[in-house]
């Protein structure tokens, strides 16, 4: 997977690692080691490794991972679900017209999403992630059963602040919880059922409110639906297995093995704890301080993870999704199969990257989605551009645009971060670091959409698209340097080559 070089100057080698793997100690630092030096010896040690050892079967974790994702499914399908039965809402609700309003009903989400992300860390990290998923899906049953119920806006607007705060505290337990349940040689796999859950969620939204325009009321069936994932996935959570790396954390040992059992099986187990018991626990059980992720010693790789978040919000991906339907009308392409044509481009990308992403690695995927998205926004900003005299010729630079775009997004862009990071985090960290970072993507994912449409109409589509293109090529140069390949590596070889110097 991909992970950051920058992290810190500490890097021990990887394959100084694999010689001396019995000892698990912290390497020295080496001034002279660089990003290139540490891939080049991993991919080594790869070859040499897969003579001796034998993967665990995948097939026992991944009824875990399928539940987990119900969740990611959920955060798809509420951030789609008004989008199409928002004026009969406004209608039945009796604030037709009112453009504030309507904002409202559709950005409040991104508020109780802050909040939600804000505390997934300390949930996460204080009930265990199977409960912290319980804890995300009660909101979105509450919220989703107000909205549906309520005869006036303030009631719409707390039912949908409620699942706001389910929509934040799911996305980074997701993380967490896939990354640390699945065998190192399909965990970038198994992270990418996480986008196209998201993806199937948007497109299941999308199919649930085609009856809206004909069907009187059809917009309280759209909520009442997202209760039963919900609750299905409370349910399930029950006879799923709690992360070992969380119960190792907490002293409970023999639980972690017996979970460790379940997921990869007797013969994997003892050697999994091993693992996990070579890694110089220090003071994992100390309290960590939010002072430690902003400016301690963990402070560079933080720094890492929220810029990668901060860049694939900047890059425009939300701001072409607003700006979707407006495009493909001005082509004669109606706005229902223009979200059809956004959706199945967003699916396909993201089953590529299942594919891919544990063959190719993490940094090839997330350098060249950032490429082609720039390359996108170029064409985009040409097609609105003087340049092009024909105006054929210039809608299909924008619709294709879009189109590779959203493709391009979903390769990489889109799923890698949210992948990544639990890899890069230490496990003393990992909860609570993943929801600063996210909080980023959350704050920035607010301001877009607040500021898009005004910016469009200040700087013009050319200038604007160009803006996210230079986004875009920021975030390419930013992988390059700061990113480093974990395809087949352990959490544990991941987090002892990272641990910085005390």
């Amino acid at each position: 997977m991909l992970i950051q070089e920058a992290s810190r100057s500490n890097i021990g080698m990887w394959g100084h690692y694999r010689e001396t793997s019995s000892m698990y100690k912290r390497t020295p630092s080496r001034d002279n080691s660089n990003m290139d030096d540490v891939e080049e010896n991993s991919d080594l040690l790869d070859n040499c490794l897969d003579k001796e050892t034998s993967n665990p079967s995948w097939k026992l974790s991944l009824p875990h991972v399928l539940v987990a994702t119900i969740s990611s499914f959920l955060f798809g399908y509420h951030l789609g679900v008004v989008n199409e039965p928002l004026e009969s809402i406004s209608v039945d609700l009796g604030f037709s017209g009112n453009t504030l309003a309507e904002g409202l009903v559709v950005s409040i989400c991104l508020g109780g999403a802050l909040i939600g992300c804000l505390l997934s860390g300390w949930i996460a990290d204080g009930v265990g992630r199977r409960r912290a998923f319980q804890l995300c899906a009660l909101p979105m049953i509450i919220g989703a059963s107000m909205s549906s119920a309520t005869n006036n806006l303030f009631g719409m607007l707390v039912g949908r602040l409620f699942v706001g705060t389910g929509l934040g505290l799911g996305p980074p337990v997701a993380s967490l919880y896939v990354t640390e349940v699945s065998p190192a040689f399909v965990r970038g796999t198994y992270g990418a059922f996480i986008q196209i859950a998201t993806c199937l969620g948007l497109m299941g939204a999308l199919f649930i409110g085609i009856p809206v325009k004909d069907i009187s009321g059809w917009w309280r069936v759209c909520f009442w639906v997202s209760t039963i994932p919900a609750a299905i996935l409370v349910l399930a959570m029950f006879f799923c297995a709690e992360s070992p790396h969380w119960l190792y954390k907490q002293g409970r040992t023999a639980e972690a093995e017996a979970e460790f059992e379940r997921l990869l099986g007797v013969s994997e187990a003892k050697f999994a704890v091993s693992e996990l018991s070579k890694v110089e626990r220090g003071d994992d059980t100390d309290a960590v301080k939010l002072s430690e992720l902003v400016r301690g010693r963990h402070f560079k790789v933080v720094f890492i993870g929220s810029t990668l978040f901060a860049l694939q919000q900047l890059s425009g991906i939300n701001a072409v999704f607003y700006f979707s339907s407006t495009v493909f009308k001005s082509a004669g392409v109606p706005s229902d199969v223009a979200n059809v044509c956004i959706g199945v481009a967003n699916l396909a990308g993201s089953i590529v990257s299942m594919i891919l992403m544990d063959k190719l690695g993490r940094k090839v995927l997330l350098f060249w989605s950032f490429f082609g998205m720039a390359i996108s926004m170029i064409l985009q900003a040409t097609g609105a551009s003087s340049l092009v005299s024909n105006l054929g010729a210039a809608l299909y630079l924008s619709v294709g645009g879009m189109l590779m775009f959203v493709l391009t997004f979903a390769l990489g862009a889109g799923p890698v971060p949210g992948l990544l990071l639990p890899e890069i985090f230490p496990s003393r960290i990992r909860a609570k670091a993943m929801a600063v970072c996210m909080s980023v993507h959350w704050v920035i994912n607010f301001f877009i959409g607040l500021l898009f449409l005004r910016l469009l109409e200040k700087l013009g589509p050319q200038l604007l698209y160009s803006i996210f293109a230079t986004f875009c090529m920021m975030a390419v140069i930013f992988v390059k340097r700061n990113v480093v390949e974990t395809k087949g590596k352990s959490l544990h070889e991941i987090e002892i080559a990272l641990l910085p110097q005390d």
